[in-house]
């Protein structure tokens, strides 16, 4: 297997070529004619064609008896962010669907559906910008600046980047006991349009870094509180904010109740195309004029559109990224070989058919890059590679994955994972429809990441400044696929039978939609103060 990069080498005019060769050998005591692989790392002189190894990884391809390993770097345990998947209530399929609804039905004795509407911050909350401060714990410090700026942009900006706040808020809100996969946090700009490995292109959910165990419902209140944030945004008044939300939960409960009785790899094989009539989510003549222009910009969006617009071809033949600050900036020698070192742990948490694929890229260049709004402040690092020739570009981004915001307050875990970064790959594997080939998790030292593409056939949807019809059918797609991320390992059947088919739910969360909208706002505005008065948050933002 070879997965190089290329370094100057110690002389003019040479280079080094470092890699994993794929290395042939026969045991003994095997069968007749079996063929094993491991892979070696090697420096090969192009002046000698000589091959000395380097090191072993210890990366066996195939094997017979004996699965492939993941990065044996030491991490810490995060007992509060891990994840049993077997801590899931078992689905009771062999029971019927009615009765596993008439189950769900029966939760309402115990948590009426009108309850859910109703909350307020206790006086005993230490307040939100108390929580961003906590958070802000751990990132890199030249970068805070940026985070607390980007998050000062607007309500729904601070609403980005302030997942830890609301997972405090929902920590003590009463729940069904109904547990699932939860994106943790999924708001309105997650979601958006994806190549599959056929290179179709799907709508689904996006971000998975929050992603736990936990109540389906977290999940639908963060995505109905930024239903209503964006209405405000688009200046919709209050009885047309409270009806966006009532769509979105009517379309949540709808799919909800048509997945109940379809079979459980009927569900895993949905997948929503947004250009096509036989669609998962219909969307009326101005929404499919939204949706269609978003396609075609994912049909742009591929790895040797993004070359021309990160990096430049240098006078000797050679590539290298543009030096963009403070959103890409380049790394010393030391951070580069960290991250190529993390790709080689890498490799083995792909399939094993995908290792073979990448060993056929080499690394060229390694860059800082800064993404989002929550994540600003986190380590995350884009690698761009070639395969078959410059004009067969690839970019990985290596992302740190921290412990999720709602670690604290569950009492379930995804914990046969400890590794963070593997928690995220894992969320994203259950919530998606198609995931990205590329998906894998390593280390540097002691922190996790996870690895994935950087943008090859992505695209989102302008929810700002979107028509009110157009805005309205994107919010009923959004709690359309929310469901259907649910039902994926949820039980369907009960989930709508504690929803039921009435306005009640829908009417309730509407309430609870207003209510957070405004705390938020609030929210925003003690964080722009903090900015210009407070001294903490003046020190943060080198001022």
């Amino acid at each position: 297997m070879k997965f190089t990069h290329y370094n100057k080498g110690p002389s003019a005019g040479q280079r080094q070529y470092i890699g994993v060769i794929l290395q042939t050998f026969h045991r003994p005591c095997a069968p007749q004619n079996e063929t094993f692989f491991t892979s070696k790392v090697v420096e090969c002189s192009p002046a000698t064609n000589a091959v000395t190894p380097l090191r072993f990884y210890g990366v066996q391809l195939l094997k017979r008896l004996k699965k492939t390993q993941a990065p044996t770097a030491k991490t810490p345990v995060h007992t509060k962010a891990s994840i049993k998947m077997h801590n899931l209530a078992a689905f009771h399929g062999n029971l019927p669907v009615e009765e596993r609804r008439a189950a769900g039905r029966a939760l309402r004795s115990k948590l009426p559906r009108k309850s859910q509407g109703i909350w307020s911050r206790p006086a005993s909350h230490p307040g939100a910008i108390e929580i961003i401060m906590a958070t802000n714990k751990g990132r890199l410090p030249d970068l805070v600046p940026l985070r607390l700026a980007r998050m000062c942009a607007s309500p729904s900006a601070f609403y980005r980047g302030a997942a830890a706040v609301m997972a405090s808020d929902l920590g003590d809100v009463p729940v069904t006991g109904l547990q699932v996969v939860i994106d943790g946090d999924c708001h309105l700009n997650n979601f958006g349009l994806f190549g599959t490995p056929q290179r179709d292109i799907v709508f689904d959910l996006n971000d998975f870094d929050e992603t736990v165990i936990g109540p389906w419902e977290w999940d639908l209140k963060r995505l109905t509180a930024s239903v209503n944030l964006a209405a405000r945004a688009n200046n919709c008044g209050r009885t047309t904010r409270d009806e966006a939300v009532r769509r979105c939960v009517s379309a949540y409960i709808l799919n909800m109740n048509r997945l109940e009785n379809m079979g459980v790899l009927n569900c895993w094989y949905l997948h929503t195309y947004p250009t096509s009539r036989d669609s998962l989510v219909r969307a009326n003549a101005q929404a499919s004029a939204v949706i269609r222009r978003a396609a075609l910009k994912a049909t742009k969006q591929t790895n040797a559109t993004l070359l021309e617009k990160v990096a430049e071809k240098l006078s000797n033949g050679t590539w290298r990224f543009r030096d963009m600050p403070p959103v890409q900036t380049r790394v010393d020698k030391k951070t580069r070989q960290q991250v190529i070192d993390a790709l080689h742990a890498y490799v083995p948490t792909l399939h094993r058919e995908r290792q073979f694929m990448l060993a056929k890229y080499h690394v060229v260049d390694v860059v800082r890059r800064v993404v989002g709004i929550g994540s600003v402040g986190t380590r995350a690092y884009l690698v761009l590679l070639f395969g078959n020739g410059e004009k067969d570009p690839l970019f990985l981004q290596v992302k740190e994955a921290v412990v999720p915001s709602h670690a604290p307050y569950i009492t379930q875990h995804l914990s046969d994972v400890t590794q963070q970064g593997k928690r995220v790959v894992t969320g994203q594997r259950v919530l998606q429809a198609s995931s990205d080939v590329m998906l894998g998790w390593t280390n540097i030292g002691p922190i996790d990441f996870y690895v994935r593409q950087m943008r090859d056939l992505k695209a989102s949807v302008p929810v700002e400044g979107l028509g009110l019809n157009a805005f309205n059918e994107y919010v009923w797609a959004c709690g359309a696929l929310l469901a259907r991320a649910h039902a994926r390992i949820g039980d369907a059947a009960s989930i709508a039978g504690y929803c039921g088919k009435s306005n009640t739910l829908g009417n309730a969360l509407a309430h609870w939609a207003e209510t957070y909208a405004d705390q938020t706002i609030l929210d925003h505005a003690a964080l722009v103060a903090a900015v210009k008065k407070d001294r903490r948050v003046q020190a943060m933002m080198g001022k």
